[in-house]
């Protein structure tokens, strides 16, 4: 039985890929922080039905001592690390922690790796966020970086280090190139999770506006559930390499903002608000993916549609407030 180590268990990504791989034979292991262990009620809700299913290790990303004793007292064949300051906006008003988590907790763990486990395989959770200021349209393995934000830029650090343990130290570490990949368990700060809850909550009486940014910003959106079905096959490949994963599908906010709206029968030119304190320093107004080279090596390819991904996020939300089904089938 293969034995796999996930950081960021806790998270979308993490509750998604811990499923996938318990169905498919694996021991899963987590890294949590020491607090969440005290708090499992709210930071375990993702994970609540896997909890006697898996074991989970206190840690922290920042402390390369307690990452290096975890690995000293269990061995595992591979290491997926998701954990990460994820919001972008969040990286704006506090970049330190951000760096700090991201390219601090990547090195740590490597480092400790390398050490201990050399054998073990390494997947790096990269971003579409890295591209940035995009110069090519799509974004492919070969398209320059230019990250425009400090999460970004932590994200590009994070990549350079797996790609140089690889080289230097022939380790077997990939990274994936994730473009915006969504769900139902998506954290409510990220904007497609507070449309699909802005829209629950004012479909049902609770809440009278949405007040975004940036409503003409264009992302490749796709659902967790089938990017974490990518993250497992790049590590089942004969040689360590870097993939895009992606739709190859634009859409607006304001696109998304129609179609969730519309999934409960309202216009949603009459509740969304524009609100320019919610406007990034530096904007990223395109990204859109090719994942030509991850369909071909991997054969991976996904299986929500953007209105499929819509759908559940607005139906999983008005159930959770209501108890009572929308009326669309569960996937």
């Amino acid at each position: 039985m293969k034995r796999a180590f996930i950081t960021g268990i806790t998270g979308q990504d993490g509750s998604y890929l811990a499923e996938h791989l318990l169905d498919l034979g694996y021991e899963v292991h987590g890294l949590v922080r020491r607090v969440a262990l005290e708090d499992p009620e709210r930071r375990f809700f993702r994970i609540k039905h896997l909890l006697d299913r898996i074991k989970l290790h206190p840690a922290s990303l920042e402390s390369y001592s307690s990452i290096f004793h975890v690995l000293t007292r269990e061995k595992f064949d591979e290491c997926y690390h998701l954990a990460a300051q994820s919001f972008v906006a969040e990286s704006f008003n506090d970049g330190f922690s951000t760096m700090n988590i991201n390219v601090n907790g990547t090195h740590h763990m490597l480092a400790a790796l390398h050490e201990l486990q050399p054998e073990c395989k390494f997947y790096f959770a990269g971003s579409s966020e890295m591209f940035g200021k995009v110069r090519d349209v799509p974004q492919n393995e070969t398209t320059p970086f230019h990250p425009r934000s400090p999460y970004g830029i932590s994200k590009v650090a994070g990549f350079e280090l797996t790609r140089n343990y690889r080289e230097a130290y022939g380790m077997f570490c990939v990274s994936g190139l994730l473009f915006n990949h969504e769900g139902p368990r998506r954290g409510f700060e990220f904007v497609t999770r507070k449309i699909s809850s802005t829209v629950a909550r004012i479909n049902l009486g609770l809440a009278s506006e949405l007040r975004l940014g940036n409503l003409e910003a264009k992302r490749d959106w796709g659902h967790a559930a089938d990017y974490v079905r990518a993250m497992h096959l790049m590590l089942q490949q004969p040689e360590a390499d870097d993939y895009v994963v992606a739709t190859g599908e634009t859409h607006s906010v304001r696109e998304f903002c129609e179609l969730a709206f519309a999934e409960v029968g309202l216009n949603y030119e009459k509740y969304v608000k524009l609100d320019e304190k919610l406007y990034r320093p530096a904007e990223v107004d395109m990204l859109v993916g090719d994942a030509g080279k991850a369909r071909r090596v991997l054969g991976w390819q996904p299986t929500y549609s953007f209105v499929d991904l819509i759908k559940e996020m607005v139906r999983k939300d008005v159930e959770a407030l209501t108890e009572t089904p929308l009326g669309v089938s569960a996937r």
